[in-house]
């Protein structure tokens, strides 16, 4: 077991999979680096997934940065010996099959949605799905964090905040926190966030029996993974 602290960075573009991450909470966002210093986050990660499972193709470097964007705690396994585990295994295989299945809805509507939805619905529909990953309706975000998902300007943040507090969609103090209200900020959010759920749902449905589901959104505490 190991902390997640907050900013904290679990694995960089380009270098090699040293550990793959089992979350147990907090939230993490999988971040691309762009060639002029820009990033924007692809997926987010919490207790129903990993960080790092490329590492069963073999050596390999990571594909995203992983940073923690909500401080928690996960089991830290080596890539090799997690390699090791997946070749002998055919239940963790059938597992990271369905759990990469997951990634790629997040990652195709993602991809869509950064392209055809206004930047408050977008910011809107990762508040919600850092919340879907925590245990409470406080997250620990500085507007520098969520330029950095979002993949705007600071001042663009700013300005979306001012116009989230307006529609009593979120709070926010000059700590670093925003306080959700998840009713009126789903309002403001895209419909990409049911959109993802519904398919991640269905894909973790089909011929898997409930206790081996790996939950996405909307888990409880305690669910086992």
């Amino acid at each position: 077991m190991v902390a997640l602290d907050q900013d904290a960075v679990l694995s960089r573009a380009g270098e090699p999979i040293e550990y793959v991450f089992f979350p147990h909470g907090g939230a993490i966002s999988l971040m691309i680096d762009m060639a002029d210093g820009q990033t924007v986050a692809t997926a987010a990660v919490g207790r129903e997934g990993a960080v790092g499972l490329l590492s069963v193709l073999g050596p390999s470097p990571s594909a995203a940065t992983a940073v923690v964007h909500a401080a928690g705690t996960a089991a830290r396994i080596s890539a090799s010996r997690f390699h090791a585990a997946f070749i002998c295994s055919p239940t963790i295989r059938h597992m990271v099959q369905k759990y990469t299945g997951a990634m790629l809805v997040q990652f195709q509507l993602g991809a869509a949605c950064n392209a055809l939805h206004p930047v408050e619905a977008r910011m809107a529909r990762w508040l919600l799905q850092l919340r879907d990953r925590i245990d409470h309706d406080v997250l620990p975000l500085t507007q520098q964090g969520l330029s950095e998902i979002l993949g705007v300007r600071r001042t663009t943040v700013t300005h979306l905040m001012r116009n989230l507090r307006a529609r009593g969609a979120i709070r926010s103090d000059q700590r670093g926190r925003i306080e959700i209200d998840r009713s009126r900020l789903a309002a403001a959010a895209c419909k990409c966030h049911d959109a993802m759920h519904l398919e991640v749902e269905e894909i973790f449905s089909i011929n898997m029996p409930d206790r081996a589901r790996w939950r996405v959104s909307g888990v409880e505490p305690g669910d086992a993974i």
